[in-house]
């Protein structure tokens, strides 16, 4: 993609997320409708929307596969917990991140305080974010927490936007982009993270996932410079192209799950599937009904899982469309490539 190109998205992301676009949601955002019963056949999954797919269908799913990834229909807070607890594995460690996105207004499709509360406090967890690059509301310390609070966050946990203090260099090992990585300084103080995502198309990701939270989540302000410029610029994000954008998420985040030994975990939600990212103040309306809830400590098998669901699920066209404009899968085939994750996965239902 031409230097003038991946301008003008970036600066089209700036005008959505300042003005808004497409109708948005109410902003109830992680209250789903009430569910459609389904009748589900051996080797499918009932959807939240009222839909049942067959597990064979999706792409990258390997019954022999090392990789799991878990998957429940039920999109409530019992649901996130029970997705959790499937995992089998608890975080060590006193001080634990939880890694959400704060969404940019009131009309943003992040996940809402009251839907992610009983899993944070079960885990003791300080929820943590980092400033913006692109300007919006989030791009300066004071107007984050303000946000952060306005957006009943800190009515659940503590808050830490981690950047406040500048900038922690992480090693980027195995990487052929980025020789390192700069994270919000405050990330030295966490023993392990849970990262909690709602998957969701991205301009120019073409979606947003665990990956991206742990990238360009986890990223200072100059850090999401470097990512977006593949390593050239600590002061501009303007300039690099799509697919070492794509490569650097995945060199980035694996630099955070390098710093964390591993101790970390990762839920994606599936709802509210708009093509625009939580970082669009007004975001397109969803064309495609609610999936569900997945985990896995494996947040390359997370993501592709994700996608694949995607692919065969119906009103999934703009999804697709967005996910393919800008070569979306470049992240996962990298992530596999440099040992952040495997792209093959186990299904496994526990509803």
């Amino acid at each position: 993609m031409k230097k003038s190109v991946l301008v003008l998205l970036l600066a089209l992301s700036l005008v959505l997320c300042a003005c808004g676009s497409g109708s948005g949601n109410s902003g109830t955002g992680n209250t789903p409708a009430e569910r459609v019963p389904v009748e589900v056949g051996e080797g499918q999954i009932a959807t939240f929307g009222g839909a049942a797919l067959n597990i064979s269908d999706l792409e990258h799913h390997d019954e022999n596969a090392t990789a799991v990834v878990y998957y429940t229909s039920d999109i409530s807070p019992e649901g996130l917990m029970a997705i959790y607890e499937a995992l089998g594995v608890e975080l060590t460690g006193e001080n634990i991140a939880v890694k959400v996105h704060t969404g940019e207004s009131d009309q943003s499709n992040h996940l809402r305080p009251d839907f992610i509360k009983e899993l944070v406090q079960h885990v003791n967890g300080t929820i943590v974010e980092s400033n913006t690059a692109y300007g919006g509301s989030r791009a300066e310390t004071a107007m984050h927490y303000q946000l952060a609070k306005d957006h009943g966050f800190t009515d659940i946990a503590d808050v830490v936007i981690m950047d406040e203090t500048g900038s922690l260099a992480l090693p980027v090992n195995g990487g052929t982009i980025l020789t390192e990585n700069l994270v919000g300084a405050r990330f030295g103080e966490f023993d392990g993270m849970l990262v909690l995502s709602h998957f969701k198309g991205h301009m120019l990701g073409g979606f947003g996932g665990a990956i991206k939270n742990i990238s360009i989540g986890i990223a200072s302000t100059e850090g999401k410079c470097l990512i977006h410029t593949g390593g050239q610029s600590h002061t501009s994000p303007w300039g690099g192209s799509s697919p070492v954008f794509m490569d650097s998420m995945a060199e980035a985040g694996k630099s955070v799950v390098d710093a964390l030994n591993g101790n970390i975990l990762f839920i994606n939600v599936m709802n509210n599937l708009s093509i625009d990212c939580d970082c669009t103040a007004r975001p397109s309306a969803a064309d495609m009904h609610d999936i569900g809830i997945l985990a896995s400590t494996d947040p390359v098998a997370l993501d592709q899982a994700c996608v694949d669901l995607v692919y065969i699920s119906e009103g999934s066209q703009s999804m697709i469309q967005r996910i393919e404009s800008v070569g979306g899968s470049d992240t996962l085939e990298h992530g596999e490539e440099i040992g952040l994750g495997s792209r093959s996965y186990r299904l496994e239902v526990i509803d």
